[in-house]
């Protein structure tokens, strides 16, 4: 059972902390708030944060009664999140910004807004499709087992946005020791791991959908 948790900690660290990208979040935080001061980065830093931590705390909490809500199985949406994932992952893996997260279209119109933190920052940036199907898919999986996995993903989750939020404070220091190389070498390694976890989401997904094709295999 230790072994157990230690491994699903592992998991739902990892996988929440690439899909939500810190760096990436906060290099689209510093293309969209060039042109205003110290503070007023500081506020969209902290508003966006909080409304992703919202967002994604909400979904871990109601996401399972949702889909059944519309009578999605949790199997299909492991599977089909597990698509979107490797999606995702491979964007990653040729250093595209994954256009679940932000298209072109809202990264012009965001330049004119007044207030950017919520749209497109918080969704889709931070908490996109992504940061919300890993996170019903992993409070699935925890709650099968024991309540320490439900607190992991917890605390997976806001690990994860108090990393964006400190990461977007110091954006000036972050821009200054990483290029685009750097940024495009990490995206890849993240990408690489994503698509590991995507893989493994769609196996789990199948086995329990399908259970007579393990079995005859």
């Amino acid at each position: 059972m230790d072994g157990d948790i230690i491994t699903f900690t592992l998991l739902a660290l990892s996988s929440i902390i690439i899909i939500v990208n810190p760096l990436g979040a906060t290099l689209i935080y510093v293309s969209l708030t060039t042109n205003l001061d110290r503070a007023q980065k500081d506020i969209i830093a902290r508003d966006s944060c909080r409304f992703a931590l919202i967002v994604l705390l909400f979904v871990a909490v109601l996401g399972a009664w949702i889909l059944q809500l519309f009578g999605i199985t949790l199997e299909a949406f492991r599977i089909a999140g597990g698509i979107l994932l490797f999606g995702i992952g491979m964007e990653m893996v040729y250093a595209k910004t994954s256009r679940t997260k932000l298209t072109a279209t809202e990264r012009y119109e965001s330049r004119d807004m007044d207030d950017i933190a919520f749209m497109p920052i918080a969704i889709p940036m931070i908490a996109g499709p992504g940061a919300i199907t890993t996170t019903i898919v992993l409070m699935n999986e925890a709650s099968v087992m024991t309540p320490l996995a439900i607190a992991i993903v917890f605390v997976s989750i806001m690990l994860s946005i108090a990393i964006t939020y400190v990461m977007m404070r110091n954006s000036d220091f972050i821009m200054t020791k990483v290029g685009q190389r750097e940024y495009r070498a990490i995206n890849r390694l993240m990408g690489m791991l994503l698509i590991a976890i995507a893989v493994q989401f769609v196996i789990n997904g199948i086995k329990i959908a399908f259970p007579i094709l393990i079995r005859g295999v």
